[in-house]
């Protein structure tokens, strides 16, 4: 028999991660009613809608129908909220029009020099090839990747960038895919590239120290330390 809404309610309030998923499916209209209220504000459509989850998942956890009010009522201010607060705060998430054409002169740039050259270019090519710096060159690569980055494996012990991530729902999980990429962009330049290379383009350690031009060891080291630096940034 399928539980009422205050069932799930009180279900996912206890921890019940599927009703939680539950709730959400089922609201997800309303929570994408919200959320297109704040489209053009140079927001990526998708992540107005995560950040609308979890103005929603907040909603649940501090619902009470004593309030004598209707959940949506209550929902839509903590759902707008979440999207406002994340707008007034700089909106670090945003992949801007222009962030987005300087990735389409990257990925038009490395193809050109990949044919030209008949090898992966080097950052410096590429830095020369477009006129971007190699930090500027690692940020619209990572900020404009597809989220199946999450699960891309090193290769060297099958590490990916999920493994920093909790036990989450596919929901939440793509929340935090929004946070990964915020704390990437405080790492240095150089724990960039090697984070670009490694995980957004699959490359092993051998492949991005050609590219960086240093040793295997130094960018062994340098993903070490930089994924310490993620996981402490992600706490």
């Amino acid at each position: 028999m399928a539980k009422s809404f205050l069932e799930l309610l009180e279900a996912a309030k206890a921890g019940d991660k599927q009703a939680a998923e539950q709730l959400i499916i089922e609201n997800s209209g309303l929570i994408w009613s919200v959320a297109r209220r704040f489209f053009g504000r140079g927001v990526e459509t998708d992540d107005l809608y995560q950040l609308g989850c979890v103005g929603f998942i907040k909603a649940m956890q501090g619902f009470d129908p004593k309030y004598g009010t209707q959940f949506s009522t209550y929902a839509v201010p903590k759902i707008s909220g979440e999207i406002r607060r994340f707008l007034r705060d700089d909106g670090s998430i945003k992949v801007s029009r222009s962030l987005k054409e300087r990735a389409a002169a990257v990925k038009a740039a490395r193809a050109r020099l990949e044919q030209s050259l008949n090898r992966e270019p080097a950052v410096s090519e590429i830095a020369a090839e477009t006129g971007l710096t190699p930090e500027e060159i690692a940020a619209c690569e990572t900020a404009t990747a597809a989220t199946d980055s999450l699960q891309r494996e090193t290769g060297e012990d099958g590490f990916t960038l999920e493994n920093m991530l909790g036990d989450y729902s596919q929901e939440e999980k793509l929340v935090e895919y929004v946070a990964l990429r915020e704390a990437i962009k405080k790492l240095t330049q150089k724990e960039q590239m090697v984070i670009m290379l490694r995980f957004y383009r699959g490359m092993t350690q051998e492949a991005a120290a050609r590219v960086l031009k240093v040793s295997q060891v130094q960018v062994s080291r340098t993903e070490r330390k930089a994924v310490t630096k993620l996981r402490e940034l992600l706490k």
